[in-house]
């Protein structure tokens, strides 16, 4: 959550160089068989390890990995839908039959103990190399509608909160957080997830709840219809509007936007992990830090182009993209300028959509313009200054290796700039 103190520093400000701040790269979306995952926490976490991951946060519904949990191996073996060895097997084999923890339920079949966050995360971190940090996604509902949003740096979990409506539904569980990070002195952060799954949230909600800072631009789950579609903007147009609506109607920060994987499945099914990430540019490799940076937004999101630099200094927006050899790079500047077309159309959302808002906003072009396209790898821009924010969005001629939607490319998604006067 943002405090007052954090909201002076903002946006990517200038650290001393003493500090010597880096790009720390970590997923804040994962889950494991702990609530809806297919796969032990151990062997996922093994999987980030391997890949050069910094950070992970197992991020399960409505729990933290902590308590006695057993499951049985039943259940767990049906969870795995592609062909291929047994998960139990694998994790026996990658832990040793010493760490595996079995019995027989009263029906005298056998069942597995899932390990506590506190018995496994010995094996993995490493200061300054890899580290877990304790998350949950609270998952509450208004009207059968999902509303998920994640919990990094969760000390307490907690059960989710109802509201009298989509707003104040969301309200109450961030509060909840804010509540227990004040009362706990450590930072902790919450991030709004998949807003078009099931078509639950608007734009205008996203505006509204100026408790939420952050908002998942892109996450890997092929079920949350990140493009939108005919009917629904897609869930990079949902930031602009609401940002749009954050800065010239309720003089507020607009949200930093956060790429993630949404990982559930982890044998070669749909929701596989590797899709997307953020990379945090923080002065050390620790929980703390890394929400801090976040807050200050202090960090790019990221489908698979990776950068070398990303700062406003001097008036100029300055990018330098780490290239890869025969791919070509193009950097759109999004943004909304002062003096925009602010009408709005009301649009009814066929009943088959199963949309519950049965009306939505259309926005003007004027909202989310394309300020200037960009091509190359080193990119130096100058805002004209009528900029309610400004952000960029890049785009690599790379397929994505393990693409969530067809024709996917690799992308990256600074963060706002130029709405703090």
């Amino acid at each position: 959550m943002l405090r007052p103190i954090l909201l002076a520093s903002l946006v990517l400000s200038t650290l001393a160089p003493a500090e010597e701040p880096r790009y720390y790269k970590g997923n804040t979306h994962t889950h494991s068989l702990w609530s809806d995952g297919n796969d032990f926490p151990e062997m996922i976490t093994q999987w980030y390890v391997d890949r050069g991951y910094h950070f992970l946060a197992l991020s399960d519904h409505n729990t933290l990995h902590e308590g006695e949990k057993w499951m049985s191996e039943e259940t767990i073996l049906k969870r795995k839908k592609a062909l291929g060895p047994s998960p139990i097997a694998k994790y026996r084999n990658a832990m040793g039959d010493d760490w595996v923890v079995g019995r027989l339920d009263a029906q005298g079949k056998p069942e597995i103990r899932l390990r506590q966050l506190e018995e496994y995360r010995g094996k993995f971190e490493k200061p300054g190399s890899f580290l877990l940090l304790p998350a949950e996604e609270i998952s509450a509902k208004y009207n059968g509608a999902p509303i998920h949003m994640n919990a990094i740096n969760l000390a307490e979990a907690f059960q989710p909160l109802a509201g009298d409506d989509f707003a104040s539904t969301m309200r109450a569980n961030l509060q909840k957080v804010e509540d227990q990070e004040k009362r706990l002195g450590r930072p902790m952060m919450v991030h709004i997830n998949h807003p078009n799954f099931q078509w639950a949230l608007t734009a205008e909600l996203l505006a509204e709840v100026l408790e939420d800072r952050f908002y998942e631009v892109y996450n890997g789950h092929p079920m949350i219809h990140w493009e939108g579609d005919e009917h629904h903007a897609s869930n990079e147009r949902l930031w602009d509007i609401a940002n749009t609506l954050r800065c010239a109607k309720l003089n507020s920060p607009p949200l930093f936007g956060l790429a993630t994987d949404d990982s559930h499945h982890y044998h070669g099914e749909e929701s596989s992990p590797g899709r997307g990430w953020v990379m945090v540019r923080a002065e050390k490799l620790e929980a703390d830090a890394l929400v801090e940076a976040m807050e200050r937004g202090d960090f790019y999101s990221t489908s698979g182009v990776e950068l070398e630099d990303l700062r406003f200094e001097n008036g100029e927006m300055i990018i330098k993209i780490k290239p890869k050899v025969g791919v070509t790079y193009q950097t759109r500047i999004i943004g909304t300028r002062r003096g925009y077309d602010a009408s709005t159309q009301e649009v009814t959302i066929p009943k088959e959509a199963k949309d519950p808002h049965p009306t939505r906003l259309v926005y003007s072009a004027d909202v989310g313009a394309t300020l200037a396209t960009l091509d190359g790898t080193e990119i130096r821009w100058k805002p004209a200054g009528d900029e309610l924010y400004f952000r960029a969005t890049i785009l690599s001629s790379q397929p994505h290796p393990n693409p969530s939607f067809a024709g996917q490319k690799e992308m990256a998604w600074s963060q706002p700039f130029g709405w703090k006067k």
